[in-house]
């Protein structure tokens, strides 16, 4: 443990500020950074999810999101890391995830488009005693597998989770390293739950909306690019937060 932890409380305005601070960086966080809700909206779309679905995997990613940072800074205080090796961690942390989130959409996309081909329809003559005649018929049935089918189980949930615990939640960092540094444990969970709440109830909150928003509008003729689209979509996010830094 750092020898130099020792408990010291912050005072009442301190403490009230940092609260302060804390909520606005937690919102305005989730708000700015895509990848905090885009990769859940798109893949509720694409794979039938339900509300409550949508909503389950939304906050248990959220909560592998800012618990991993907040174990990560509180063990950056405890073993005597400073704050510019904890946010190396979290900056490295950073790219792997950010790839992490490329890599997967892009796969999803391009199965997206192999599916969406192979759900192309095309014309056969058939040729009868009678006469000949031509019907239509695609081939998505014939190629189908069981992680297609809408509410079967699937790892890709849990791709998402695993690279939401990778993601670091760099504004949270030094907020939590103020208190922890100064000893006061009753403090470093005040403001790190406070931080998690807002924004794991941002994500959800933006999640739900754009869900119900969604099925407000016709897209039965784009059904078919669900997928394609929901891969390109997070692989966008990924591109934004690795290359713009959302």
């Amino acid at each position: 443990m750092n020898p130099e932890f020792h408990a010291h409380a912050l005072s009442a305005p301190t403490l009230t500020l940092l609260a302060a601070t804390t909520a606005g960086v937690a919102i305005l966080h989730t708000l700015a950074g895509p990848d905090h809700y885009l990769p859940f909206i798109v893949m509720s779309r694409a794979r039938r999810w339900s509300v409550m679905r949508t909503m389950f995997w939304t906050f248990l990613c959220g909560l592998g999101h800012v618990g991993s940072s907040v174990l990560l800074a509180m063990g950056g205080v405890v073993f005597g890391f400073g704050l510019k090796r904890v946010q190396l961690i979290e900056e490295f942390r950073g790219n792997i995830a950010a790839w992490a989130l490329i890599a997967f959409g892009a796969v999803y996309m391009v199965w997206g488009l192999k599916r969406v081909w192979r759900g192309q329809t095309h014309s056969h003559v058939h040729g009868h005693e009678s006469g000949a005649h031509d019907h239509e018929h695609g081939h998505v049935a014939e190629h189908a597998h069981a992680h297609t089918e809408p509410g079967k189980a699937n790892i890709t949930p849990w791709i998402l989770f695993t690279i939401f615990v990778l993601g670091p939640c760099e504004p949270m960092i030094p907020i939590v390293m103020y208190p922890a540094a100064e000893g006061n444990w009753g403090d470093v969970w005040f403001v790190s739950g406070l931080f998690s709440l807002l924004t794991i109830l941002s994500m959800l909150v933006v999640v739900l909306l754009a869900v119900k928003g969604i099925e407000l509008v016709p897209t039965k003729k784009l059904e078919r690019y669900t997928h394609a689209v929901a891969g390109g979509t997070i692989m966008a996010a990924g591109c934004a937060i690795q290359f713009l830094g959302l």
